[in-house]
């Protein structure tokens, strides 16, 4: 083979990229507080016994009904029973919003509840996590939320919260902020952030995501897909999260395609998305994001579009106006070849130039939007006359990790791709 982008007469290995980023200087970081992580295959049954550390009276915080439906339920409701645990139950239909937030504290703040547990999606444990903040302290969580409200410290106490996922793709068991939603005209989607709100416990187990449907498979893989992505490249990337990222890359390509099309039944695809949903929310928490996800915050306030939907439809685009804008305007920024560095671990091959790996990268990314059936924005009532309104809404905190500043123009052509 030709060249190779770091130097030498051959291609590089992991070995060579770590040299890579070695010379380039470690930069300083900072690694936020994190969770205790369980991960594996039937660590489920653990989550009664880690229930009771905390008291005798929880607050169950599910998705409506898949895992409800599931075996499992009735299982961890006896065990729960068996360590004399005293439940109430709370479902989240879609995703949280802040009235709902506010509604469940208010139901419950006199009652005693000594820890919260989230069982389900992204939505249920962002609920979960924004509900235990605010059990104790009985404000609005419009006094907390980014953006919007009166944008309050949060001091806290939060009541002790345990995290344990049923889809592969938020990431959100690992991370201090809850997204909560208002839909509509002047709708939002505003993050309730603070180290107070992580999760005490992690609880990952993959065997939980066999109650995913195909299209859940889809969405919350992409979104994990692309957290890991746009963490790689973010302006606040380092060394410490750069090797969980390769990790967690590799994972989603192993396990997404093979998780969807056995339809949640594959063991090791499983236990390959639940890692990098798990790796993509710690480093998102560390890193940041870039413009998929400044996207997503006014798309998901104004339409009813699901999360993961946005990421799926939009990183092929997204990533390739990022390409075109460095290789225009800042052909040494650095994220061109940790972008490279993504191509190469999503299609297992070495490429003769940087121009070849990251046309092949765009080129895997469309390719895996039509395997997996990612809808376009149109099927949600997106209207291109109406974009204008979503990129002034889009430059919050995801866009400012944004490996290169975008022009209202250009980020509207992301848009625009997958409209039409």
């Amino acid at each position: 083979m030709g060249a190779s982008l770091w130097g030498g007469s051959s291609y590089p290995s992991i070995i060579s990229w770590a040299h890579f980023i070695m010379m380039t200087l470690i930069k300083p970081f900072t690694i936020a507080r994190l969770p205790r992580i369980v991960f594996g295959s039937g660590v489920f049954g653990q989550t009664a016994e880690v229930v009771s550390r905390y008291g005798h009276h929880a607050l169950l915080v599910t998705g409506k009904s898949s895992f409800r439906s599931s075996k499992q339920w009735p299982q961890f409701l006896d065990r729960l029973n068996a360590h004399k645990i005293t439940v109430e139950q709370v479902s989240v239909e879609g995703e949280p919003s802040p009235q709902l937030v506010d509604d469940v504290v208010e139901t419950f703040c006199k009652t005693g509840i000594d820890v919260v547990v989230g069982i389900g999606g992204g939505s249920a444990m962002d609920a979960a996590k924004a509900i235990a903040g605010l059990l104790n302290v009985r404000r609005s969580v419009m006094d907390y939320l980014e953006g919007v409200g009166q944008e309050l410290p949060f001091k806290g106490p939060s009541v002790p919260f345990i995290a344990v996922p049923t889809t592969a793709g938020t990431g959100s068991e690992a991370t201090k902020n809850a997204v909560l939603s208002r839909r509509g005209k002047h709708g939002f989607k505003k993050s309730f952030r603070d180290d107070r709100l992580v999760a005490e416990w992690a609880i990952v187990d993959p065997d939980l995501l066999s109650t995913c449907s195909p299209n859940v498979i889809a969405a919350n893989g992409m979104d994990a897909l692309t957290q890991l992505i746009e963490s790689f490249v973010s302006t606040k990337s380092n060394v410490f999260n750069d090797s969980l990222g390769v990790s967690g890359l590799s994972a989603v390509r192993d396990g997404l395609i093979a998780l969807y099309q056995s339809e949640g039944t594959n063991a090791q695809a499983r236990e390959r998305m639940a890692y990098a949903s798990l790796v993509s929310g710690i480093n998102l928490a560390q890193t940041g994001l870039g413009s998929v996800h400044g996207l997503a915050s006014p798309l998901g306030g104004f339409y009813p579009i699901p999360h993961g939907v946005v990421c799926g439809t939009l990183v092929a685009e997204a990533t390739e106006v990022n390409i075109k804008t460095m290789q225009a305007r800042e052909p040494e920024n650095p994220a061109l070849a940790r972008y490279a560095r993504v191509a190469e671990l999503l299609t297992r091959k070495q490429f003769d130039s940087l121009d070849e790996s990251l046309d092949e990268l765009v080129k895997i990314l469309r390719h895996w939007t039509v395997v997996l059936g990612l809808s376009k924005l149109s099927q949600y009532g997106c209207r291109i006359e109406e974009m204008d309104l979503v990129v002034s809404q889009s430059r919050g905190g995801s866009m400012k990790t944004n490996p290169v500043i975008l022009t209202d123009q250009e980020i509207k052509s992301i848009l625009n791709t997958r409209i039409q």
